[in-house]
C-alpha cells in the first residue's frame, strides 16, 4: 500500500494529484526548481525537496535528481504526471530499480508507445522517409518522435521548406524532450482530433473510457476540449474502441493511456498512443465520474478493475487558460499574475495563485476550466460564461479567444476541425475594447482629488487621460463639479477606487477597477496609462527587431554578421520561451546594421535584437 507519493512534475498537474492523494490518505512530495520554490505545488505538498537550477535540463528532466529527492524524503512512490519524463522509459526503470512504485506503465510499454515512429510501425504503419517526400506528398507534417504538446512539428507545405523544417523541429524536439528524432507523415487537413482515454489493470481488463475531441488547437498544440466527441457514428466510434483497446493489449498495457486519432473522410487515422495522463483527463472524469489519477495509484497497488466499466452521462468541455498573445502569433506573456478568481460552477485544475510570477521556463498554461453540465449546450454556454466572468489581472491570456472560440457557430453546431484558428484567428482576436472602459478607468482615478478644489466656479476644460487598450489609444474626459464627477454623455452614478457605476441611455453598468502601476484593469479590459508627454528615448529606429516575448536567444542564422544582406522573410535569430522556439524574420530586403543578439543572451519583451536597414 502506497503511503507517500512524490509527484515528479510541477504546476497544475502536481496539484491535481495532490489533491487526489489528501482524499486517499497518501502523504504528498513535491520536487522544485529554483524558480518554483514558492509555485503552488510546492507550497501545497507535505514535503518538498530542491533541485538546484532553473530551466528543465537542469531539474525536472535529472531523472537521478527525482529519484534521489524520493528516497530522501521517504516516498515509496513516484507519479510522473504528464511532460517533461512522463513517457521516459529509462526514468521508470531508474524509479523501479529503486525500489520505489511507479505510477504508470511498464517501461516496456512505454518504449514501444513513446517512440511515435515505433508505435506506427506497431500498428502496421510507417512513416515517410524524408527523402522520398516528393511534391505530390504535401502537405506533410515534421513531427518529434518523442514527447508531446505540439512541439517539434512543423506543417511543411513547399518542398523547398522541408530541409529547414526539419532542422527546426529537430532541434526544438531535442531541447524540450532530449531526444531530436523526427519523422515525416501526410498532413490531413480539416481532420478532427479524436482520442479515447484508456484504463487497463495487470490482470487483463480494459477500459474505454470514451471519446474526447480535441480538434480545436494552436501550433498542434489542444486548446479546447471536450467529452464526448459530439456527432461521431456510432460505427466509427466503435472502430475507434476497438482500435484503442488493439494499441493497449498490443503492449500490456497497465494504468492510464491515450489513443490519437485523427478522423477525416468518416475513417479513423491512427496518430499515436500517449503513455500516461493526458492533459484533459477531466472531461473524461466528468462524464464518467471516476478520478482517473485514484485508479492509477489502485492499478499500482495491484487492485483490478471491475468487469464492467461505468456508463458515461452528460457531456463536459475544457478551456486551456494561457499566458499568451493569440493576436500576436500566440507570443508567451510573462509578469505578476496579481489576481486569478472563477465563478463558481466550474472545476478549476491550476499551478497559480494570486500573486506568482509567471516566467519563462515552462509552458505558459495557467490553468484548465471545465465545465459540465447534462447536455453538450448547457456545458459550451456554462463554461463561456464562467471564463467571461473570470477576473484574470496581469500578463495578456487568451481568455477572450477562449469564450470567442466556444460562441463561435462552428463550435457551437459542432462542424469545428483542426483548421478552425488557421480559418477564424484574425476575426476572433479582432479588438472589441468597452468603450465606457477608458473613462471608469479615469473617473476611479480621479476619485477624492476634488475635495482639495478640483472644481471651479468658472468653466473650464475638462481633465483629459490616455489610455491604450488593444494597440490603440483612447482619452478619458470628465469634470470636477460641485456634486462629484462628470461627463459628456453618461451620468455617473457612483465613481470609487474600485467600483465605478454609469448610466448609459438609461441602463446602468458597472465597472469592477483593479490598478496596478501604470496598468489598469476594468472588467475584462486591461488598460496601459500612458504618460501626458511621450518619452522619446523609447522610440526605435526603422527596420529594428523587437523580442516579442522574454526569453534565450538559443541560435543566428548562419554567417550572420553586421553588414550582412538578408532577404524580406529570412530567419535571422531563434528566441526560446516557455520551451517553444520563436522565429524572428527580416521584415524587409535590407542590409543588417545592428545585432545586439547573442547566442545564450537572455533577453526581456521589447529588447533590441537587430536592425536591417531596408534598401
Amino acid at each position: 500500500m502506497i503511503s507517500t507519493l512524490l509527484v515528479a512534475n510541477r504546476g497544475e498537474i502536481a496539484c491535481r494529484i495532490f489533491r487526489t492523494c489528501a482524499d486517499l490518505g497518501i502523504r504528498t512530495v513535491a520536487i522544485h526548481s529554483d524558480a518554483d520554490e514558492g509555485a503552488l505545488h510546492t507550497r501545497m505538498a507535505d514535503t518538498a525537496v530542491r533541485l538546484p537550477g532553473a530551466a528543465p535540463a537542469e531539474t525536472y528532466l535529472r531523472g537521478d535528481l527525482i529519484v534521489k529527492a524520493a528516497l530522501a524524503a521517504g516516498a515509496d512512490a513516484v507519479h510522473p504526471g504528464y511532460g517533461f519524463l512522463s513517457e521516459n522509459a529509462d526514468f521508470a526503470r531508474a524509479v523501479r530499480d529503486a525500489g520505489l512504485v511507479w505510477i504508470g506503465p511498464p517501461p516496456e510499454a512505454i518504449e514501444a508507445m513513446a517512440s511515435k515512429t515505433r508505435a506506427k510501425e506497431l500498428m502496421g504503419l510507417a512513416p515517410l522517409d524524408a527523402e522520398d517526400v516528393t511534391a505530390a506528398d504535401l502537405p506533410v507534417l515534421v513531427k518529434a518522435a518523442a514527447g508531446g504538446g505540439g512541439r517539434g512539428m512543423r506543417v511543411v507545405r513547399d518542398l523547398a521548406e522541408l530541409p529547414g523544417a526539419l532542422e527546426d523541429a529537430r532541434a526544438e524536439a531535442a531541447s524540450a524532450f532530449g531526444d531530436g528524432e523526427v519523422f515525416v507523415e501526410p498532413y490531413l487537413e480539416n481532420g478532427r482530433h479524436v482520442e479515447v482515454q484508456v484504463l487497463a489493470d495487470t490482470h487483463g481488463t480494459v477500459w474505454t473510457l470514451g471519446t474526447r475531441d480535441c480538434s480545436l488547437q494552436r501550433r498542434h498544440q489542444k486548446v479546447i476540449e471536450e467529452a464526448p466527441a459530439p456527432g461521431l457514428p456510432p460505427a466509427l466510434t466503435e472502430q475507434l474502441y476497438a482500435l484503442a483497446e488493439r494499441a493497449t493489449r498490443a503492449v500490456s498495457y497497465e494504468g492510464a493511456g491515450t489513443v490519437e486519432f485523427l478522423v477525416a473522410d468518416g475513417r479513423a487515422h491512427f496518430l499515436e498512443m500517449n503513455t500516461r495522463l493526458q492533459v484533459e483527463h477531466p472531461v473524461t472524469e466528468a462524464v464518467f465520474g471516476v478520478d482517473l489519477v485514484a485508479e492509477q495509484i489502485r492499478v499500482a497497488e495491484g487492485h483490478a478493475l471491475p468487469a464492467e466499466q461505468p456508463a458515461p452521462r452528460g457531456h463536459a468541455v475544457e478551456a486551456r487558460l494561457y499566458a499568451e498573445d493569440p493576436a500576436r502569433g500566440w507570443a508567451p506573456q510573462t509578469g505578476t499574475l496579481h489576481r486569478f478568481t472563477v465563478p463558481d460552477g466550474v472545476r478549476l485544475d491550476t499551478g497559480c495563485a494570486d500573486g506568482d510570477t509567471i516566467g519563462v521556463h515552462y509552458d505558459p498554461m495557467l490553468a484548465k476550466v471545465i465545465a459540465y453540465a447534462p447536455t453538450r449546450t448547457e456545458a459550451v454556454r456554462r463554461l463561456a460564461g464562467a471564463l467571461e466572468r473570470t477576473a484574470l489581472h496581469g500578463p495578456v491570456t487568451n481568455r477572450d479567444l477562449l469564450v470567442r472560440s466556444l460562441r463561435h457557430p462552428e463550435f457551437t453546431e459542432a462542424r469545428m476541425d483542426t483548421g478552425f484558428y488557421d480559418r477564424h484567428l484574425t476575426a476572433l482576436t479582432e479588438p472589441a475594447p468597452d468603450p465606457y472602459a477608458p473613462l471608469a478607468a479615469a473617473l476611479a482615478d480621479a476619485h477624492g482629488r476634488s475635495r482639495f478644489g478640483g472644481w471651479r466656479n468658472v468653466p473650464s476644460g475638462p481633465q483629459v487621460k490616455r489610455y491604450e487598450t488593444a494597440g490603440e489609444e483612447h482619452e478619458a474626459a470628465y469634470r470636477h463639479t460641485r456634486t462629484g464627477l462628470a461627463a459628456e454623455g453618461v451620468r455617473v452614478v457612483h465613481a470609487g477606487p474600485h467600483l465605478v457605476v454609469l448610466e448609459v441611455d438609461g441602463v446602468q453598468r458597472k465597472f469592477e477597477i483593479a490598478r496596478y502601476g501604470d496598468r489598469v484593469h476594468v472588467n475584462a479590459s486591461a488598460l496601459t496609462a500612458l504618460p501626458r508627454f511621450p518619452d522619446p528615448t523609447a522610440e526605435h529606429a526603422p527596420g529594428s527587431l523587437l523580442a516579442p516575448m522574454p526569453g534565450t536567444v538559443v541560435r543566428l542564422a548562419e554567417g550572420l554578421t553586421e553588414g550582412a544582406e538578408v532577404k524580406a522573410g529570412q530567419p535571422l535569430i531563434w528566441l526560446e520561451a516557455m520551451k517553444m522556439e520563436h522565429r524572428i524574420t527580416a521584415p524587409t530586403d535590407g542590409t543588417l546594421t545592428a545585432l545586439p543578439a547573442a547566442v545564450g543572451r537572455q533577453v526581456e519583451m521589447g529588447t533590441l535584437l537587430a536592425v536591417v536597414e531596408s534598401k
